[in-house]
């Protein structure tokens, strides 16, 4: 049974088993919340790189893209008027308007051209549109016109096609103006007139979005100063103050070198709770796993705690019973002596009876023996075996207890002892020791068929030794790690030829352990057994 002491000491085991698998457990989740808090910052920064990106071809590039292509779309046009208001006669009119057709799901530009003529003598009008997707369409458009010279046409198709492939080759220089011109014009205007803020807010937004990224942020822009700008009705999650140091930085301008550095910061203020979010399911686990683990060493501990209540309340029984039981066992032990006597009946009433008081006698010694095994047993228990040490003679004892078993069984017991060594004496319990050696004799002739041979060798070397060898019915192997166990008894089935409790080999192992002596068993089914006890001296 568990004593107290171990009861305490495994209960602050126990919890402190609980309390550090648990502080393990919270370090493993901050070292996930510092993985998850690390590819945070990767992914914000690589989203905010690319809203850099976004937003600077959003403000300028597109604004640069438009003026080109509205420059340019004027001159071509304007180039075209002034020659087809040339080459035509007099009295037409000619106008060019851009337009799309969708060929083949594609959408497809081109040019319409309405050229309206009239006859000042005769008053004929006439009108054609025509569309076309280069300037190598105007030679057909001459060509089909009814009142134009064939020849004259197709020199002034051709005069047309020089003049604007010449203008073309100076668009590089053009373009290179225009672009010049965008940026002096960003160089006078303010940053709040360059930024459109709102623009700002909705790309933030939708790739904060497409990156998972958390949907709550705070933002602020800064110049080279560090002062952040001010904008005219700004949106909500605007900061006008500068935003935490924990936040997140970008060029809001990478690759402008012209105009003075922007930078852009974002912060988020429940990014803790975003986390723990991610790591919602970990921590669930953990805390599963940390109640279950706590309520099961809670659950353990009670039930360990009450069955060892119950046994010492079993265990008090006992004692108190056998202590009961002892006074009317002596107390018919000394009327049995008494009967005996021959002052006491005559003789021929004393043979009359005689057999009555024998069987009464025995039977009162084994149940003598039985209540001593029984309280015995349960100071086992309780664990209250107390050791009185003296100097032993061993071989004596054994010499003993071997008399003893041929005054119990007369001619039908062989019993053979075995000195090997010189024989010295032991510290022990001369008492328990004593009952270990008869209760070791008695197993062994209990469990033995027909004449018992049982064989007892003492070894006298650097430690001494008793074997017990007999030569019985033997003992399964599946039920030899069991024999030392409480009221543990081979089971036989209906078969009950052998008497007794199944407290002896429990005693025995019990004087061992409080002598710290080895005990060995080896057993074969219809061979025999034999116990080996190894004493360190």
């Amino acid at each position: 049974m568990i004593g107290k002491l171990r009861i305490r000491i495994l209960s602050y085991f126990a919890i402190f088993l609980v309390g550090s698998l648990t502080i393990y457990e919270l370090f493993q989740l901050y070292e996930l919340y510092s993985q998850k808090k690390e590819q945070l910052k990767q992914r914000t920064n690589r989203s905010l790189e690319k809203i850099a990106n976004i937003h600077e071809r959003t403000v300028d590039y597109e604004r640069y893209q438009q003026m080109l292509q509205k420059e340019l779309k004027d001159q071509y046009q304007n180039l075209i008027e002034n020659h087809f208001e040339g080459v035509l006669t007099t009295n037409q009119e000619v106008s060019i308007k851009d337009t799309i057709i969708i060929e083949n799901s594609k959408e497809e530009k081109y040019i319409v051209i309405k050229g309206v003529a009239k006859d000042t003598l005769s008053g004929v009008k006439t009108e054609q549109r025509t569309l076309i997707r280069d300037v190598q369409q105007l030679k057909a458009f001459v060509k089909n016109s009814k009142k134009g010279d064939a020849e004259l046409s197709e020199n002034i198709t051709i005069h047309l096609n020089q003049e604007v492939l010449k203008y073309l080759f100076k668009k590089t220089q053009f373009v290179n103006e225009i672009t010049l011109q965008a940026f002096k014009d960003n160089i006078v205007k303010s940053h709040q007139q360059r930024l459109q803020l709102h623009q700002l807010d909705s790309i933030l937004r939708m790739e904060f979005k497409k990156d998972y990224l958390p949907d709550e942020f705070i933002y602020a822009i800064t110049n080279e100063k560090q002062q952040v700008l001010n904008f005219y009705n700004p949106p909500s999650n605007y900061s006008v103050k500068k935003v935490e140091s924990t936040g997140y930085t970008v060029d809001l301008f990478p690759s402008d070198r012209f105009n003075d550095k922007l930078s852009l910061t974002v912060y988020f203020p429940r990014q803790r709770l975003f986390l723990l979010q991610e790591m919602k399911p970990f921590i669930i686990l953990t805390v599963v796993l940390s109640l279950l683990m706590s309520v099961t060493i809670i659950f353990l501990i009670r039930t360990i705690r009450v069955q060892r209540r119950v046994a010492e309340i079993k265990t008090n029984f006992i004692s108190n019973m056998t202590h009961e039981f002892k006074t009317p066992i002596s107390t018919i032990s000394l009327a049995c002596q008494t009967v005996s006597g021959e002052e006491l009946v005559s003789k021929d009433a004393f043979e009359q009876v005689e057999p009555y008081i024998k069987m009464i006698n025995e039977e009162n010694t084994r149940l003598g023996l039985l209540v001593e095994g029984i309280l015995q047993s349960a100071l086992i228990s309780k664990g209250e075996i107390s050791l009185q040490k003296t100097e032993v003679d061993l071989a004596h004892i054994v010499e003993e207890e071997i008399k003893k078993g041929y005054f119990r069984m007369s001619d039908n017991l062989e019993l053979l002892l075995s000195v090997e060594g010189t024989p010295r004496k032991i510290i022990a319990d001369s008492l328990h020791v004593t009952n270990l050696i008869s209760n070791l004799i008695d197993n062994a002739i209990k469990y033995s068929k027909g004449k018992p041979q049982i064989k007892i060798v003492l070894k006298y070397n650097k430690n001494i030794q008793i074997i017990v060898k007999d030569a019985g019915i033997g003992i399964p192997k599946e039920f030899i790690p069991k024999i030392f166990d409480n009221l543990f008894r081979v089971p036989t089935g209906n078969i009950h030829d052998v008497k007794g409790f199944g407290l002896g080999l429990t005693y025995v192992k019990a004087i061992c352990d409080a002598h710290k002596w080895k005990i060995e068993v080896q057993s074969e089914l219809g061979k025999g057994t034999t116990f080996h006890i190894q004493i360190k001296t």
